[in-house]
């Protein structure tokens, strides 16, 4: 077994761009922490990703935790640096950024882990959705790949919200704001569920929008009248128009093709321009009513979803088809927590804390950049439903496969020969063990 790291080329030319972000001997860290977490299929804790990069008898495992702990990096930095490259590579030149946020438990024990309380959790079992651990709000750029029919969302900040701190709202305005200031020739469109409908995205800046689901009990107004000239302050909002619910009630519905989740199908919207003057105050909002005349039934509300933006350009089916595509990111959730074992490290310092899950998050949108360049092969699929033939529908590689192939080849680059000599038995059964684990 080869005594050093050797990273296969493909990967190497994807994380070049990062040596930016750190000094030469953290760097070189870096490269083995990402390839360890890649390369280990069981126990990603830090000790298992350098277990994962081959080098447990090599490096001592206090340089891993101290590249978490005490190493001079910026995650805010990285995730920027990763941002530019999912921009440049994976989107048209001057498209809009769409960028969708939300937060998500991340399960830990112990009173000493910094930042640990219980929190929401959707995932959880039973009536009661809450869970102990350290809570965090990720910022995930929304993209199309041409190998899958589903929008992929990408990690690229993150922030962990503390009780007693600042609101997960506010957390991810200021993330979202670093985005739009490093793409300042660039539209970014948020998407966000309702927790996210607050007064924290007022005044976006310009080119941005913020478009989430509205709550049932919110209240809107229309446009401020015209000045009268007469003495006194202007007036800030028009009439109530009301809820939801009351903009149904006399609604104009029209008919229009929208697609998401996947499926193209008919439903009926409806518009109004006007303030929701309690949450956004000025800022001038489209309110959009969508429901499905194959489920909507007499004495209902009157629709089955209600979204709100701020962008007031884009057709309704562009907002619909845009928020659906918020759901991208809870399928990144599940993702990064049960394929790729992020979370699964035991820090409890301050610091450690704040970078190990975004280190994770950053693996997850790195092999994700990887295959989009330099793996996929139309054949995978085939090779997949060949090894596992109940998969009789498969059509479109998952992140277990684009995991399960990155990982093979840094196996290969590790155990390749630098010499002319044959391989040695030993070297020749690591390599069959280390192959059939890299699948598990």
């Amino acid at each position: 077994m080869l005594q050093g790291l050797t990273l296969p080329g493909a990967l190497s030319r994807v994380l070049v761009p990062f040596r930016s972000c750190f000094t030469a001997p953290t760097f070189e860290t870096f490269t083995a922490l990402v390839a360890g977490l890649v390369a280990q299929p069981v126990g990603r804790t830090v000790c298992g990703m350098v277990t994962g990069a081959g080098l447990a008898r090599v490096w001592h495992h206090c340089r891993a935790h101290r590249f978490f702990s005490a190493a001079r990096w910026c995650p805010e930095q990285v995730g920027l640096v990763l941002a530019q490259l999912i921009v440049t590579q994976l989107l048209a030149p001057g498209a809009a950024i769409t960028v969708a946020a939300d937060d998500t438990l991340f399960r830990r024990r112990g009173r000493k882990v910094h930042g640990v309380g219980w929190f929401h959790d959707g995932s959880a079992a039973g009536q009661v959705k809450l869970g102990f651990g350290n809570n965090w709000v990720v910022v995930a750029i929304i993209v199309t790949v041409p190998f899958l029919s589903r929008p992929v969302a990408l990690p690229v900040l993150a922030a962990l919200a503390v009780k007693g701190g600042r609101s997960k709202p506010d957390l991810v305005r200021d993330l979202v704001d670093l985005l739009a200031e490093r793409f300042a020739g660039r539209d970014v469109h948020v998407v966000a569920d309702a927790a996210y409908g607050c007064g924290a995205f007022m005044g976006l800046g310009q080119g941005m929008s913020m478009t989430t689901r509205v709550k049932a009990n919110a209240v809107f107004h229309h446009l401020a009248p015209p000045r009268t000239g007469q003495r006194g302050r202007p007036r800030r909002k028009g009439e109530r128009i009301g809820t939801p619910t009351d903009i149904a009630t006399s609604a104009t519905w029209k008919t229009v093709t929208v697609t998401r989740y996947g499926a193209t199908s008919t439903v009926q919207i409806a518009e109004q321009i006007c303030l929701w003057y309690g949450t956004w105050r000025t800022d001038t909002v489209r309110v959009i009513l969508v429901r499905d005349t194959t489920k909507h039934t007499k004495g209902s509300k009157g629709f089955d979803i209600a979204l709100v933006t701020t962008d007031l350009h884009a057709t309704a089916e562009q907002i619909i088809a845009r928020y659906a595509a918020r759901w991208s990111i809870e399928v990144t959730f599940f993702d990064v927590k049960n394929v790729l074992g992020v979370g699964q490290a035991r820090n409890r310092v301050r610091k450690a804390v704040e970078r190990t899950v975004p280190f994770g998050l950053f693996c997850y949108s790195i092999l994700t950049l990887w295959y989009a360049l330099h793996g996929h092969d139309s054949a995978d699929v085939d090779h997949r439903r060949t090894h596992a033939p109940w998969y009789t529908t498969k059509t479109e590689p998952s992140t277990l496969d684009m995991l399960i192939k990155l990982r093979r080849q840094i196996i290969a680059a590790r155990f390749m020969p630098t010499t002319p000599r044959p391989a040695t038995t030993q070297e020749i059964m690591e390599v069959q063990v280390a192959w059939a684990q890299a699948a598990a």
